[in-house]
């Protein structure tokens, strides 16, 4: 094995929500033991003199030219998705979450007590998610200890980086599905004791399923478990206006809905909520205090008829930690290019709101670059994650897409900026245009069927 890999060409990446990195002649040097980046330099007009004045990496390296209509850019980071639930994505898109919980997600779910049957599903979504440029991703499983193993164990040998959480609900949930306070309470930690014994790239993570699923005493045993493990938490928060509602009148001795999770200590630095629709500037406040990561996951929100996340609202109060989910399978696509065109189309809605609401002309929607940034950097900063992916600075992990735009589903027309190419990928195109997909520096996946 080479000591070193080497890619010459144009790599993309965020710097940060406003600062989008366009590097043209770029090189980037990869320890390909470690899986991470040694060395990145711009501008490189000579090569084969790049690598003559720096033997010590050319001299063993592996050496990747990319083609005038190839591009590098982060691997994407789904910040929320429900593995056990692809099993259906696309049905019961005319239901709102409630009912359409009742109807598809539980029976669904409940299957996965077979663990042969989890294992068949796990391997086919993670497959999928991967094949889409998914190179991170935060799993939701079901309450089935043994199942939520069986995933992991796919994952690390799939290769995807993922945090997983085995579901915890004892409280109204189908007779069918649902746990008791102490088996809950006992398998989510013998759960969280075998993913980090592996010391891989999976990490547990405490979730419980929602607050109306978990009773105080589960609540704050969980926040004491992810305290004593020092492991994340994620959770549903403040998605649909009935789901609220709902949480209020079970938990009366709280502020709001998400003073709950505030109030059984699952609100730290380490946690991170999905959807933040119908959120109050109190509990936005108190998230941004707490140092709490919000998943955007506007197609799910959609699809369930929830409501329209204001992304632009919450970053201009103050929100820095934002990624975006695909929220399979209240979301129906599995790619976090639908993320993206999905939260695009929410932030042209809410502009056209605000617009027709409040006669607002001057609402900025999330642009491309944003959007980019939110799929990678901001999912990375969601996850506590920023300073091992995201980008292509030095000393982060290789998580990467080599993207090739010739062939697939985008049509080049001739004379298109770098800009204008990496945008017609966003909107137009698909996994088809993913020649490699990398993570730790490791090519787990890709379009391109030739050896490598």
């Amino acid at each position: 094995m080479s000591d070193y890999v080497i890619y010459y060409g144009t790599f993309v990446h965020s710097l940060s929500l406003s600062e989008l990195d366009i590097i043209s002649q770029g090189v980037l040097v990869i320890d390909n033991k470690k899986g991470t980046i040694v060395h990145l330099e711009r501008n490189v007009n000579d090569f084969e003199d790049f690598l003559f004045s720096h033997q010590s990496w050319g001299e063993n390296a592996k050496i990747h030219k990319l083609g005038p209509e190839q591009f590098l850019i982060p691997g994407f980071v789904d910040t929320h998705a429900h593995a056990p639930q692809y099993m259906f994505a696309g049905s019961g898109m005319d239901l709102q979450l409630l009912e359409w919980l009742d109807t598809y997600v539980f029976p669904c779910e409940s299957d996965f007590k077979d663990t042969d049957h989890a294992a068949r599903a796990y391997e086919a979504v993670v497959r999928r998610f991967i094949k889409n440029g998914t190179t991170t991703c935060s799993w939701f499983a079901t309450i089935h200890v043994e199942s939520c193993k069986r995933l992991v164990d796919i994952l690390h040998q799939l290769g995807q980086r993922a945090y997983v959480g085995k579901v915890n609900m004892d409280q109204n949930a189908p007779d069918y599905y649902i746990e008791k306070t102490e088996d809950s309470i006992r398998d989510t930690e013998a759960f969280i004791q075998y993913v980090q014994a592996q010391q891989g790239l999976v990490t547990p993570v405490i979730t419980p399923r929602f607050a109306i699923t978990c009773s105080s005493k589960l609540l704050n045993a969980l926040g004491e478990l992810a305290d004593r493990y020092q492991v994340p938490i994620q959770s549903h928060l403040c998605e649909n206006p009935d789901e609220i509602s709902f949480t209020c009148s079970l938990f009366k001795d709280s502020k709001d809905y998400t003073s709950v999770y505030d109030d059984h200590g699952l609100l730290t630095e380490r946690s991170y909520m999905a959807h933040c629709v119908h959120m109050t500037d109190d509990e936005i406040d108190l998230l941004i205090r707490k140092r709490v990561g919000i998943s955007h996951c506007a197609n799910s929100n959609f699809s369930l008829h929830s409501g329209i996340c204001d992304v632009r609202r919450m970053l201009e109060r103050g929100v820095d930690k934002l990624g975006l989910g695909t929220d399979v399978a209240g979301g129906f696509q599995p790619s976090m290019l639908d993320a993206i065109r999905s939260s695009f189309f929410a932030s042209k809605t809410c502009k056209i709101l605000a617009r027709d609401r409040d006669g607002n002309k001057d609402y900025a929607p999330l642009s491309p670059a944003e959007l980019l940034y939110l799929a990678t950097m901001g999912g990375a900063r969601v996850l506590g994650l920023e300073e091992t992916i995201g980008n292509f600075q030095v000393g982060k992990a290789f998580d990467a897409l080599w993207v090739d735009l010739e062939g697939g589903s985008v049509d080049l027309m001739g004379g298109e900026t770098i800009l204008q190419k990496v945008q017609k990928f966003l909107f137009n195109g698909s996994s088809e245009n993913l020649k490699h997909v990398y993570v730790q520096g490791k090519r787990i996946a890709g379009a391109d069927k030739d050896s490598y």
